[in-house]
């Protein structure tokens, strides 16, 4: 069973220090990305999305922290776990969900789905579905940045179940080898699909693969936005000025199944909760209330919200079908 007790990699002291001008909008894109990927659920229920669908539901305060420690010319590359990663990242909620909707006016014009977002001008670089095999195009990214000399650096997003995978190992070795502008992020939440860690790590620190490649690391939790935010910027910073790579481990947990297919039955209903608890998000909102901000000023915020994912659920819904994109079609 797995328990934030047991899964915590660090003690839980005192909150980071924080102000409202700083928190607040980074609960913002956490809000926004939760309401978005449980619009998508239930749009994927009513067969209004089709495909697979793979939420990050517990997990947003990774993908916020993270991506706001990037400068907006900075690069990110992510798995099929990808809606919030492309929020954070200023991919707007319209062309998200037209996307998933199969519509011509979504990210890639409805040709992609959930899993392959993509934009380059925000430097957006996936969304991808093949476990690990992504790694190694976010160090091709940062060796361009090197190769350039425009400062740029590569955030790259994986799961712990693609710490297994060759793309991973490949990548590493040559984000080491070539000193590249890169910061490895893996998303512990605890389960590869459905199988623990415990069944698939003989090591359950992944960010100790660094060690054989004389790289720095770093592994701390993931439910405080600004912890995330504070750490994943040392490794932003390293990268920028001294074009060394980083891996690091940041332990979170999804409260969904690994898609809209998985019931999450290996899971108890007592180990889901103990992580709720930690929900980074109603973490977040309380720290907000203790930083004095008004209950008026919260409530007009999420209001914001949810007029914002409403907004782009009807224009999903009323947006054009994709076109073909079979180049013949086949007649009988």
């Amino acid at each position: 069973m797995s328990t934030p007790e047991k899964a915590r990699v660090e003690p839980d002291d005192e909150p980071v220090v924080a102000t409202v001008d700083e928190l607040k909008p980074l609960y913002r894109q956490m809000l926004a990305i939760r309401r978005l990927e449980e619009a998508s659920a239930k749009a994927y229920s009513q067969g209004k999305i089709g495909g697979f669908l793979h939420l990050i539901i517990g997990q947003e305060a990774v993908c916020v922290g993270a991506t706001a420690a990037l400068r907006p010319d900075d690069y990110v590359v992510a798995t099929y776990r990808d809606h919030g990663h492309a929020y954070a990242k200023g991919i707007s909620a319209r062309a998200m969900m037209a996307e998933l909707y199969g519509k011509k006016t979504g990210l890639v014009k409805g040709l992609g789905g959930s899993m392959h977002f993509f934009d380059k001008g925000k430097g957006f670089l996936g969304g991808h579905g093949i476990v690990g095999g992504h790694v190694p195009i976010a160090a091709g990214a940062a060796f361009a940045a090197k190769y350039r000399g425009d400062g740029r650096v590569a955030l790259c997003f994986f799961g712990e179940g693609a710490s297994t995978i060759g793309g991973f190992a490949e990548g590493l070795a040559l984000a080491a080898l070539w000193k590249l502008p890169v910061v490895l992020i893996c998303e512990n939440n605890q389960y590869s699909m459905g199988t623990p860690l415990y069944r698939s790590l003989a090591v359950e620190d992944v960010s100790m693969r660094a060690l054989a490649h004389g790289m720095a690391r770093d592994r701390f939790d993931g439910d405080d936005v600004l912890k995330v935010k504070q750490r994943i910027a040392i490794a932003v910073e390293r990268a920028r000025e001294t074009n060394e790579p980083t891996l690091v481990e940041v332990i979170t947990y999804r409260f969904r199944g690994h898609s809209m297919s998985d019931p999450g039955l290996y899971r108890t209903k007592e180990e889901v909760e103990e992580w709720r608890r930690r929900d980074p998000l109603n973490r977040t909102r309380v720290r907000l209330e203790e930083l004095g901000m008004p209950a008026a000023d919260l409530e007009a915020l999420e209001a914001d919200v949810k007029a914002e994912i409403e907004d782009a659920v009807h224009f999903a819904e009323t947006s054009p079908p994709a076109d073909e994109y079979f180049p013949y079609v086949i007649k009988e």
